[in-house]
């Protein structure tokens, strides 16, 4: 099926070991080049992956093709810029959307479906959905890998971001934003 006629469905609680699945092997096929294998094998463990409150949330979606995840990302009301289940620090509050930007969270393609419009399909869905609850701004913490399509959709660097993860391993990131 061509990837123009796939549909982002909201993803449910079910879906996420599947949807782990992607993003791991997302992370460590279309981040080479970017990041180091050490660097990308520090991030799958430690920072990518499904962050279940957005599911909760009803606000991450997943891209079917058949019985496989082909894309996944999402959208959040909530404070936190990145990171999965595994990261997660503390429940991140709600952010005001007169004042605050909506968070853009988890995009992740599948390699065989690289470069073929998903992201930014699953982009305008969830601009969508954070316009529709007054939102005017979208935030996002962005991959190396990922600064391309953010830029390409309109989003501007705010500043360069170098996290040291728990093995010690570096791993930068770019902050960036659209407004509305």
């Amino acid at each position: 099926m061509p990837a123009s006629d796939l549909v982002p469905r909201l993803a449910e609680l079910p879906d996420v070991p599947r949807l782990n699945a992607l993003i791991h092997d997302s992370a460590r096929v279309l981040s080479q080049g970017y990041y180091s294998d050490n660097q990308i094998e520090a991030a799958v463990r430690y920072v990518f992956g499904v962050d279940t409150t957005l599911v909760r949330d009803r606000t991450y979606y997943a891209v079917e093709s058949g019985d496989e995840f082909v894309a996944c990302g999402g959208w959040s009301r909530r404070g936190a810029l990145y990171g999965g289940d595994q990261r997660r620090m503390e429940e991140a509050p709600l952010v005001d959307p007169a004042r605050d930007a909506a968070r853009i969270r988890a995009f992740f393609v599948a390699p065989a479906w690289a470069r073929r419009g998903l992201g930014r399909k699953l982009l305008a869905v969830c601009r969508a959905a954070a316009e529709s609850e007054g939102f005017r701004a979208l935030e996002l913490m962005a991959t190396l890998p990922g600064v391309p399509l953010y830029t390409a959709c309109g989003f501007t660097p705010v500043e360069e971001v170098v996290e040291r993860l728990p093995n010690g391993v570096e791993l930068s990131f770019v902050r960036m934003r659209r407004e509305l």
